[in-house]
């Protein structure tokens, strides 16, 4: 079996019922579907219940997924609706002790602070992707495919999956600087590799198999229930049934709605705690809120699964956070108010949408996205093959480490340094090098001055330079409803 390929493996089961077959697929992708699920549902036995419905899935799909699925795509989709209907079934049942559990496994000092921040939403980021996008960074980051085969499995140059992968990439870092992860998308790249895949228990696979090859047959009426729900997101999804804008949110796998101002009729004087705890957005009462703060002296937010809360924030703060555009390109048009404020919303549609709207009602403040004709820099090449500005000769996953007076990165689009400058110097940055490959690079000018010697540093070793200019930009023009 090890010669054949997972779907070579699917179809070997489809056709003939082969257990040796299923088994196989099962121990390939078993890791996958498991690290997937813990990361949103942030519990090893939910996490294991999951795995099971999306193989038990798998077994009653298996003759009607066509040749041209790329598989990785489709364990991705559905343990995202598995952990859905998990979510919402699992949350009124959350107690304390999950929460203890979760603060010792997850929450270590020893752990990588970055990963615990991306690790609850990177399946909710993965998926606002285009399919093509996210098929690429699945296959690269998760499969450690290289970007030959990349391009091999979606039809596309190994150029043009490199240029799919960078584009990803970037996506990924606006979605995760919106909800407060502060990084890279180099850092994105290298973090997502080293920790997307962990070890299922042992005995897992074996019971998964034993299970799905059953179709369900012996599963807890639990795993049941949670193949019924994830059935039915999935069929929603597909059938693309439009959804009202607004007030009106979905609650729940089946049909049940509410409005704002019903979410608001709840009891909500249990999420104001002083602490910017993501595990509130699960517990609290379905509400969307922003109120005068208790904690001005505290300043943060914190998000999952598109909902967020926050603590001692400006209304400028709420509105870069909701809206995910930094100060260097977002325009006031009307002077917004210096108090701070508490804000929380934990409904199931983009909380971020949610509290525009509620921006709106509080504030008579809202968002719009404007091109406008404004100063530049351009990033040019002034000198050819400078020596600091290094072509990557390594297929390995991207890195990067920033510090004052020190930029560094591997295996990189060129475009990180505008995306870098334009931070550091607060003026939209204009990459205009034509520059296509991946570079590997050390830049240091040193803590004094740093704008301007970061300017000579550009030129000096990297051999590109800052141009002054106007060009069209888009902007997030913040202003009073009419």
């Amino acid at each position: 079996m090890q010669a054949m390929d997972d779907m070579a493996l699917l179809r070997e089961y489809a056709a003939n019922n082969s257990e040796t077959a299923f088994a196989e697929l099962v121990s390939r992708r078993v890791d996958f579907v498991y690290s997937s699920a813990l990361r949103q549902v942030r519990d090893p036995q939910l996490a294991g219940e999951i795995t099971q419905a999306v193989f038990i899935i798998l077994a009653q799909k298996a003759g009607r997924i066509s040749d041209k699925t790329i598989l990785t795509g489709w364990f991705f989709r559905t343990t995202r609706f598995a952990a859905l209907a998990q979510m919402r079934a699992e949350a009124k049942r959350r107690r304390r002790e999950l929460e203890v559990q979760m603060q010792s496994e997850f929450q270590s000092p020893a752990a990588d602070e970055i990963w615990n921040q991306m690790s609850p939403l990177l399946d909710e980021a993965l998926a606002t992707l285009g399919e093509k996008d996210r098929q690429a960074v699945l296959l690269r980051f998760f499969e450690n495919k290289s970007l030959a085969e990349i391009g091999n499995k979606l039809g596309m140059g190994e150029d043009t999956a490199r240029k799919c992968v960078s584009r990803a990439l970037e996506k990924l870092h606006r979605y995760f600087a919106k909800r407060g992860v502060t990084s890279t998308a180099a850092t994105i790249a290298e973090k997502i590799s080293a920790n997307s895949i962990q070890a299922a228990p042992v005995a897992l696979a074996k019971s998964v198999t034993a299970v799905a090859i059953a179709k369900g047959a012996a599963a807890s009426a639990s795993t049941l229930t949670l193949i019924k729900g994830a059935l039915k997101i999935m069929a929603w999804t597909k059938a693309k049934t439009a959804i009202v804008a607004g007030a009106v949110v979905l609650l729940a796998a089946g049909t049940t709605t509410v409005t704002v101002k019903e979410i608001e009729s709840h009891n909500d004087d249990k999420w104001d705690t002083g602490k910017i705890d993501a595990l509130i957005l699960y517990k609290a009462p379905r509400i969307v809120k922003i109120i005068p703060s208790k904690y001005p002296k505290n300043s943060g937010w914190a998000g999952s699964n598109y909902r967020m809360i926050g603590i001692g924030d400006t209304v400028k703060q709420i509105v870069q956070a909701v809206y995910g555009v930094g100060e260097t390109r977002t325009i006031y048009s009307t002077t917004l108010p210096q108090k701070k404020y508490d804000f929380i919303s934990n409904v199931n549609s983009p909380s971020y949408d949610a509290l525009k709207q509620e921006l709106k009602k509080e504030f008579g403040v809202f968002g719009r996205t404007a091109t406008i004709e404004t100063n530049v820099l351009f990033l040019r090449i002034k000198q050819s093959n400078a020596s600091g500005l290094k072509k990557t000769t390594t297929h390995d996953s991207s890195s990067s480490f920033q510090n004052f007076g020190e930029f560094q990165f591997v295996n990189q689009p060129a475009a990180q340094i505008a995306a870098y400058a334009e931070n550091l110097l607060k003026i939209p940055v204009v990459d205009e090098t034509g520059l296509q490959e991946n570079f590997d690079i050390d830049l240091k000018w040193g803590q004094n001055n740093r704008k301007e010697n970061f300017k000579q540093a550009l030129t000096d070793q990297l051999g590109l330079e800052l141009v002054p200019g106007t060009a069209p930009v888009e902007f997030l023009i913040v202003e009073k409803v009419q």
